[in-house]
């Protein structure tokens, strides 16, 4: 590489090295910019490439718009056996419009295009002008705010005698820029006030109360089981009071209730709620029919008959699984004993009643109390051979209940066959 463009090169490199600043095209800025490089003479001319040095003075009305004065210089001589000789001056002056590409970035490139003139001296003292037309393409590289590397190349179109020369001009160089739209100062940061410490609200106090088992029948002990968190007091209602924070205890309940426990912390109250269901005991079996002495008849001289049996009345009592009609094994005795009292008394008659618990409509329970009512006449009929208008099957649903329907226990006793059968 030339030494003078090392020279002219070198501070700026050294100046790049150590910048980082952003750096851009800005509006309103003068450019003071000294380049060299090299300068070829086409056609006519015949003279011979040199180097070129010169220096452009510009100023950008925007970003991308700018425009430059410029003025540089080449010693050449002519060509072998062109009869020019040594020591020809070539001055070139004009005036440049530039259009910045992507201004805002560290790599510009740019296009440029302008009109001036062109002065040559030759050996002996003679001159010539012309008017000159150029254009061309460049790019600049900022190192900082205030300085870029510059590349340029040009096409110089003198006009001779009516005749257009062409001349091409390659250059690198320098841009010292000043002034400038002034970015406005970014305003410091206040400083992020200290933050206030606050301290957690105290924790929401929770609880859990549970009672088993959930239904028993009146006289039975249920177990009341509660635990808590957070909290600093507790008491279960009603009729129980304070309790510690988490433990156990039995209690015979006399009538169906909702317990309720609270517990109350520094962060509030807490409240839980279990249920449990009393149902009355099953009703006491009825007492056996008392037995009635038969009276004896007067005495006949015919020989004495036998006496008559007693017909007393049968009942039976039979429990069936939630919706379910089939008869369980464990009736089929009771059912026999019902067998052989019709058997024993023909004239005797009675009515099968079906009934239900409450679970689901009330139209298919009556239809369930039916069949169930059915599965006992016809259970009777085939296997004891009685006459099927001697007994009738009736069935009522859920609207004889012997017991609540709120308990499991209540639902089995309303789950039954009642009969009554006595002789006419």
């Amino acid at each position: 590489m030339n030494k003078k463009v090392l020279f002219l090169l070198a501070p700026a490199l050294l100046l790049g090295v150590h910048t980082a600043a952003h750096a851009e095209v800005k509006a309103e800025t003068f450019s003071l910019s000294p380049y060299i490089g090299g300068y070829t003479f086409f056609g006519k001319d015949r003279l011979e490439t040199m180097p070129v040095y010169g220096l452009r003075a510009g100023y950008n009305f925007t970003k991308q718009l700018g425009v430059e004065a410029v003025f540089d210089y080449v010693n050449t001589e002519g060509r072998e056996n062109s009869g020019i000789g040594h020591g020809v001056d070539v001055y070139n002056y004009h005036l440049d419009a530039l259009y910045h590409f992507m201004p805002e970035s560290r790599l510009v490139p740019y296009l440029a295009a302008g009109f001036g003139g062109q002065s040559r001296k030759y050996p002996g003292g003679d001159g010539v002008d012309h008017s000159t037309f150029n254009y061309g393409l460049g790019a600049k590289y900022f190192l900082q705010d205030a300085l870029a590397l510059r590349a340029d190349v040009r096409h110089l179109m003198p006009v001779s005698d009516n005749e257009r020369l062409h001349n091409l001009e390659y250059t690198v160089g320098m841009d010292f820029i000043f002034g400038g739209v002034k970015e406005a100062p970014v305003a410091a940061a206040a400083p992020a006030p200290a933050p206030v410490v606050v301290p957690p609200p105290p924790a929401l106090p929770t609880d859990q109360l549970t009672v088993a088992p959930a239904s028993v029948t009146k006289g039975d002990m249920v177990t009341l089981t509660w635990t808590s968190s957070n909290a600093t007091s507790c008491a279960i209602e009603p009729g129980i009071g304070t309790v510690p924070t988490s433990g156990s205890m039995t209690v015979t309940p006399t009538q169906s209730a909702d317990y309720t426990l609270v517990c109350v912390g520094a962060g509030g109250t807490a409240k839980s709620l279990a249920k449990v269901a009393v149902v009355a005991p099953p009703p006491p079996a009825p007492a056996p029919a008392p037995v009635v002495a038969p009276v004896p008849p007067p005495p006949v001289v015919a020989p004495v008959a036998e006496p008559a049996k007693l017909c007393k009345p049968a009942v039976i009592n039979i429990k069936f699984d939630t919706n379910k009609s089939d008869i369980k094994p464990q009736y089929h005795d009771e059912l026999k004993a019902v067998g052989a009292f019709l058997k024993e008394f023909p004239q005797a008659k009675g009515t099968i009643e079906g009934h239900t618990d409450n679970v689901g409509n009330k139209a298919a329970n009556m239809k369930l109390s039916q069949r169930r009512a059915e599965s006992v006449r016809n259970y009777l009929i085939k296997n004891f051979d009685i006459a099927p208008d001697r007994i009738k099957a009736v069935g009522y649903g859920p609207t004889k209940p012997v017991a609540s329907n709120k308990t499991a226990v209540g639902k089995q006793q309303n789950r039954r066959i009642e009969s009554n059968f006595s002789c006419e």
